[in-house]
């Protein structure tokens, strides 16, 4: 990760990073200040713990350096704000001694100490605050004026993140620093000293980019939408012939695409999204590919209007159950169970193809691209797992001759040499499906998915979530079934020929004589067909998931006649 960076990560308290007159800009089109109570609560309470064990750690914050001691806050600031508030507000408890005529001398020094150390310094002509760390459009005013003022604004028609601002600073002015200005100050320093982050310094966007998806991949999630955002709202406003309102608008747009998704969907969002328009990106060069997208204002607000489009499409792959379908053409309904396949495999590959075909297509031929696809997924990826690398880079092309309307409908694809590669044979299909295992502890309701399919291809239309699965010969094996399924009796638990669907769990180690009673009643076309087997051994197993292989290259097929 250093190669990324313009130093090595370090560890910094607060009052490390806010000394020594570096300053801190929260870049224009950041997102406003969002922690609510929860957040400052929990912040008081590691604050409160400081006295015993001297040190919290708060996590990393990202910088990119601007000027010697300028540099933007990539991400980390909502901590930053927070923490100044406090500081704000134990500060506020000194003016008050003040105001009392306690001590006056001592806290008007101590408060002017303060102040130089955490805020900035005070022009003596307009008496506005030079501060260390300035926020975004949105939040910057009201900032300032805490700062200037030790007061939270009270203006009419204030917008829910200044309120939250100004709720932070009320919140934590209520707290107790201590009864004098000495002990309120031996708090402060107390704190400001404890609070130790890590500062990562980067050269630019693009290694802030790299920073953000190694540590998200390493479970630290820091807003990679924040970043995108910043860039992209940057070369709209390169001009400066950008008006407010339509900014705002602008804005109001990014957050309902962020919202829609959600920020753990973002990045593969932005991903599927680039690879259907340009060639493929994996995550690491994502962000440089998508800045070639829009580097210019005119194609930086094609690209935020395109981001809108298809937001909702892709929040609605993903959540077959979304309520976005309802609002679409009834013909689109029975793409939900080929939708549910992939959200049970978490199979996301043939989205960027999906999103691509959205609006190029009609409904009918939308619905036969979804089947082909999930027949492709099955065989390729649940049973034969063939590389996803090829698959995503045959996808991505697939996916941009649709984007150039090169490809117009679904037997297109079908048809394409491209998909005819992926797809495996029969032959291929059979030999994995035959001997095929799923860890039926953990995937139970995949297993039942591809048996209900199997079952509906029989003649027996079967809901997955209303069967339960059933182990013939039972998943731990007691003395009678050891005994009588004799050899490979403790390789099979997890076998598909070993499992089937019934309405209820209800016959547990009964021997297989009995349970063939109640495979035969059951109206399940598998089930009556183990029935059929004389005893339940590994032969027979063997047999009968051949059988079962059979069955599922029928199940999930496309015809090429």
């Amino acid at each position: 990760m250093a190669s990324f960076m313009l130093m090595e990560p370090t560890n910094q308290s607060f009052q490390e990073l806010i000394g020594n007159g570096i300053k801190y800009q929260v870049p224009r089109f950041q997102r406003d200040y969002a922690w609510d109570r929860q957040q400052w609560e929990d912040l008081w309470a590691d604050i409160e713990t400081i006295a015993e064990e001297q040190f919290h750690y708060m996590g990393y914050i990202v910088l990119q350096r601007k000027g010697q001691y300028d540099f933007e806050v990539i991400d980390g600031q909502q901590r930053l704000i927070t923490l100044s508030l406090l500081i704000l507000a134990a500060m506020k408890n000194i003016q008050n001694l003040i105001d009392k005529n306690q001590e006056v001398d001592d806290n008007t020094q101590r408060l002017s100490v303060l102040k130089q150390r955490y805020i900035g310094s005070t022009n003596p002509i307009s008496l506005k605050v030079d501060s260390k760390l300035s926020l975004n459009r949105n939040n910057s005013a009201n900032f300032k004026s805490i700062c200037a003022n030790l007061d939270a604004p009270n203006r009419r028609g204030q917008t829910h993140t200044n309120k939250l601002i100004n709720r932070c600073f009320k919140f934590f002015q209520e707290k107790k620093f201590g009864g004098s200005g000495q002990e309120i100050a031996e708090f402060i320093e107390r704190v400001a000293s404890g609070m130790i982050f890590t500062k990562i310094v980067v050269q630019d966007d693009l290694n802030a980019y790299k920073v953000f998806e190694t540590l998200n991949a390493r479970g630290v999630q820091l807003s990679t939408p924040d970043l995108l955002k910043n860039y992209i709202f940057s070369i709209v406003t390169k001009n400066n012939n950008v008006p407010d309102e339509e900014l705002n608008e602008l804005d109001e747009t990014w957050s309902e695409i962020v919202s829609q998704l959600g920020e753990s969907n973002f990045t593969d969002f932005i991903r599927y999204h680039h690879n259907f328009q340009a060639s493929l990106s994996q995550k690491k060069e994502l962000f440089s590919s998508v800045r070639k997208l829009a580097n210019t204002p005119e194609k930086a607000y094609a690209y935020l209007r395109s981001l809108g489009d298809y937001a909702p499409v892709y929040a609605s792959l993903l959540n077959p159950e979304d309520e976005w379908w309802a609002s679409q053409d009834q013909d689109y309904r029975s793409a939900k169970k080929y939708l549910e396949g992939f959200a049970l495999f978490n199979i996301k590959q043939p989205f960027t193809i999906l999103m691509s075909a959205f609006f190029k297509f009609t409904a009918d031929e939308f619905i036969k691209l979804v089947k082909y696809l999930y027949v492709l997924s099955i065989r390729y990826n649940v049973v034969c797992h063939f590389s996803p690398n090829e698959q995503e880079s045959a996808y991505n092309q697939l996916a941009i001759k649709i984007d150039k309307q090169e490809f117009t409908r679904a037997s297109h694809i079908k048809n394409s040499e491209l998909f005819k590669k992926l797809y495996p044979s029969d032959e291929a299909f059979f030999n994995a499906f035959e001997f095929h295992k799923m860890p039926s502890r953990r995937s139970e309701k995949k297993i039942r998915f591809l048996l209900a399919e199997i079952e509906t291809y029989l003649g027996h239309n079967t809901n997955y979530s209303k069967t339960t699965l059933e182990h013939i010969c039972p998943y731990n094996a007691d003395e009678h079934w050891d005994s009588y399924f004799g050899e490979g009796v403790n390789d099979i638990q997890d076998r598909l020929g070993n499992v089937i669907l019934l309405d209820k769990d209800q016959l547990g180690r009964s021997s297989f004589a009995n349970k063939k009673l109640a495979y035969i009643n059951s109206r399940y076309p598998l089930a009556e067909k183990v029935a059929s087997y004389p005893q339940w051994n590994l032969q027979n197993l063997n047999d009968y998931q051949s059988w079962l292989a059979k069955q599922a290259v029928e199940t999930w097929n496309i015809s090429y006649e």
